[in-house]
């Protein structure tokens, strides 16, 4: 019993050495590779996806807004994961196919401000400063992002 505990223990230190062993081993041949390869591949983009969406459906800003509330779901959250690590892994040039709906018809009527989507980025930064994303990385993501804001934020340009 004793080892089974300690096994379910060291676990999460486990996958958190490998996310950002991979993720020091990315900046060190950054060279001509893609986002995706420095970022350590889909695995590292999932672990930071499933922080992020935890941060996110506990965010007491976005869940101000009755719309955004309505579709926490918790059966929905899986999927919601799923579509948004494939979404970046094929943003960032990974092999994966977002099949999911467009960032317009996805928000369209949830009336996101631009103090919700800052409260969004301040969640993304977190997750990613969790898991040791170099900062050259994050500014891709964060412009990666930033070119969905105006199908997402009322108002927004």
């Amino acid at each position: 019993m004793a080892r089974r505990l300690l096994a379910v223990s060291i676990l999460p230190l486990l996958v958190l050495g490998l996310t950002l062993g991979l993720a020091s081993r990315a900046n060190a041949e950054e060279g001509s590779q893609s986002l995706y390869d420095r970022l350590g591949g889909v695995y590292n983009i999932a672990l930071v996806v499933d922080d992020f969406v935890d941060r996110i459906v506990d965010n007491e800003i976005l869940n101000a807004n009755p719309q955004v509330y309505a579709h926490r779901e918790p059966l929905r959250f899986p999927g919601l994961k799923f579509q948004l690590t494939a979404q970046i892994c094929q943003a960032t040039g990974g092999p994966c196919n977002y099949t999911g709906m467009s960032m317009k018809e996805t928000h369209d009527g949830w009336m996101i401000t631009e103090e919700e989507w800052q409260a969004l980025g301040v969640d993304f930064k977190a997750s990613l400063d969790k898991f040791g994303v170099p900062e050259a990385e994050q500014q891709e993501l964060f412009a990666i992002v930033e070119s969905t804001k105006g199908d997402i934020v009322v108002g927004a340009p």
